[in-house]
């Protein structure tokens, strides 16, 4: 039970809750950046047919076309890495904020509230999840595991280390 005494999510439900998140996102960015991508290979990608004819006039391997290209990839790489950050902030810190849930968390009708009863979750609360959760697990590998598998042991609230880190827990929501 949380500290008000509505009951905790237990880790299963969390996890599809998360996992739902996770694909929802992943098939936003897929599809903005599937088009950038092929546009890549279809229109920057060196032809090696022709690099492959030393006789050939044109390209060659020495003339940095591979170079340029992954220059150009790398380039894509790093935008779409700032855009999944910009997107993970604004879904997971803006939709927390306002309503506590996610759309996974929605869905399998689970909700982010803050550790003091009778509290209200504030931005800096969900800024502090987010942090913990995404910002630090690019950062300290492993981390994202430890922090999701956290819960399995806490013992009495099954807090993840980004629920400690912002004063929160994961209650069910009545249906």
């Amino acid at each position: 039970m949380a500290p008000d005494g509505r009951p905790l999510a237990d880790f299963g439900t969390r996890l599809l809750a998360y996992l739902i998140d996770s694909a929802i996102l992943g098939a936003a960015g897929m599809l903005l950046f599937l088009p950038v991508i092929a546009w890549l290979v279809i229109d920057r990608f060196p032809d090696p047919v022709a690099m492959s004819d030393p006789y050939a006039p044109g390209v060659s391997f020495s003339d940095g076309a591979f170079g340029d290209f992954f220059v150009t990839l790398l380039l894509v790489e790093a935008g779409f890495f700032v855009f999944l950050l910009a997107a993970y902030y604004v879904y997971y810190v803006e939709m927390m904020f306002r309503t506590g849930q996610t759309l996974g968390k929605k869905l399998i009708k689970v909700k982010v509230v803050p550790f003091e009863p009778g509290a209200t979750l504030t931005r800096g609360m969900a800024a502090k999840r987010y942090l913990v959760e995404f910002v630090g697990g690019l950062f300290v590998p492993f981390l994202s595991y430890l922090d999701g598998l956290w819960q399995l042991w806490d013992k009495p609230y099954q807090q993840t280390l980004h629920d400690k880190a912002a004063r929160t827990v994961v209650i069910k929501v009545a249906p």
